[in-house]
């Protein structure tokens, strides 16, 4: 098994959509503000100076992660999914560790994320690798999504 973490190319636009929606259909209800994103992904993520990565397992994409560029030197962590059936495996680990990586490269200063309780699993994979919980992350940011519960940040 030979996985690789890359950069975004638009051949994996459909991946990327069908990770995310894949976890957030079986735990919640799509909003717009996803699809949106989900289905432009250059324009919401990528134009604006943010990052996204993908896990290829056998050159096949299992997994995505992104930061968001949403101030001069704030990154939002989002859009994180791995396919079910390749859960377990590591990469959302992997994935994390690399997105955390290049907030620091691309000079960051602050980098959050906003996640619901029911992400049991997730929460404790970040908390795992550093972020701490913060309600005024929450507060400030947590609007844009209906499930938004726990606002998280990494301490650069």
């Amino acid at each position: 098994m030979k996985v690789e973490i890359v950069d975004y190319r638009p051949g994996y636009r459909e991946a990327i959509r069908d990770i995310n929606l894949e976890w957030v259909e079986e735990m919640f209800v799509v909003e717009a503000a996803d699809r949106e994103v989900l289905e432009h992904p250059e324009e919401h993520i990528l134009d604006d100076g943010g990052v996204i990565l993908l896990a290829l397992v056998d050159g096949i994409p299992l997994g995505t992660g992104a930061l968001k560029k949403t101030g001069p030197d704030e990154y939002e962590l989002t859009k994180m999914g791995v396919l079910k059936k390749s859960r377990g495996l590591g990469l959302g680990q992997l994935i994390l560790d690399k997105l955390i990586e290049r907030a620091i490269v691309l000079g960051a200063k602050s980098l959050y994320l906003l996640t619901n309780n029911d992400c049991g699993v997730a929460i404790k994979l970040y908390e795992k690798r550093g972020f701490v919980h913060d309600q005024g992350v929450l507060q400030k940011f947590g609007k844009r999504y209906k499930r938004a519960e726990v606002g998280m940040f990494y301490p650069l």
